[in-house]
């Protein structure tokens, strides 16, 4: 059970022969302010029930879940949470600028579950009234969010071709992005999952390799930097040998007492600074290259 490794392009940039015109600097203009930070109206709290706390042998991580994205997908992660099966599993497959993956009760790649396994949510139905934030439109989809899960979808202009008015919507492989593994079987994916590390899209991060292919149920709010400390293997298959590191509990948020969950909060991709944000990033970026991988949440934890 592992998911189909990205392909990475390399661009080459070609030279030009510049005159002496063309050489002289423009005039020297002051920097633009920098933004104003979000105030509380900016921020949403997530619900208790959709907030998982993994702790690991490298730090903590919070992850949200995507009931909308992913429902079946979501409360399994739940449910195997609530028992305590994730307790202890190893991070047995890592591959460094790609995903570390996790959730096998062998510990090999090979195990899963007594649960029975899940049908494929690689997509679902997006109705107008989804609350699905846009950030840009182009070539007949639209990319945006879902809560905190970046996501990519047909346009709404198809609905009207629909019988059920809705359009196909997917959650999109961007860094912090969690996902269940499975086998060549799309009906396999059971109890392992792997978080996206930060670099996976650097060189081609417009090419989502997974989208499609394999279910999103959540993405990491905080701790991005511990899914990238984790050991990674030392080849391209990414077996790790031993000492691995490990998943030392998962608990939902919802499971713990009032005093010892986390706070934490995350700007709203609706909000204004949220807007604010998306244009300020759309101007630093080329035109052909943004996506909404592009747009970052700011996340407060206490």
């Amino acid at each position: 059970m592992k998911p189909a490794e990205l392909t990475l392009a390399a661009a080459l940039a070609g030279a030009a022969i510049l005159g002496p015109s063309a050489l002289a600097k423009p005039p020297a203009s002051a920097p633009p302010p920098p933004p104003a930070p979000p105030t509380d109206a900016d921020f949403r709290t997530p619900d208790p029930k959709d907030l998982l706390v993994i702790e690991t042998t490298k730090g903590k991580i919070l992850v949200e879940l995507n009931d909308i994205a992913a429902p079946e997908s979501a409360d399994r992660v739940r449910t195997l949470a609530h028992q305590g099966f994730y307790d202890g599993r190893t991070f047995f497959r890592v591959i460094d600028n790609f995903m570390d993956q996790t959730g096998d009760p062998t510990d090999s790649g090979a195990g899963a579950s007594s649960l029975p396994n899940l049908q494929p949510e690689f997509t679902f139905k997006r109705a107008e009234t989804s609350p699905f934030v846009r950030v840009f439109k182009t070539n007949g989809v639209e990319e945006g969010f879902e809560g905190s899960l970046p996501v990519i979808s047909q346009t709404m202009d198809l609905g009207l071709l629909t019988a059920d008015h809705r359009v196909q919507a997917w959650g999109t492989y961007c860094p912090g992005v969690v996902g269940l593994a499975r086998s060549d079987d799309p009906a396999s994916a059971n109890s392992q999952f792997f978080l996206m590390r930060t670099n996976v899209n650097a060189a081609d991060h417009a090419t989502h390799g997974l989208d499609h292919q394999y279910t999103a149920f959540g993405r990491v709010l905080a701790g991005q930097d511990v899914v990238d400390a984790i050991k990674p293997g030392a080849d391209s298959s990414g077996h790790v040998d031993p000492p691995q590191d490990k998943v030392l509990s998962i608990k939902v948020v919802a499971d713990l007492p009032e005093a010892s969950r986390p706070k934490i909060r995350v700007v709203d991709a609706s909000s204004a600074w949220a807007k604010a944000a998306i244009q300020r990033a759309q101007a630093a970026s080329d035109p052909l290259d943004f996506t909404v991988c592009d747009v970052h949440l700011p996340v407060e934890v206490k």
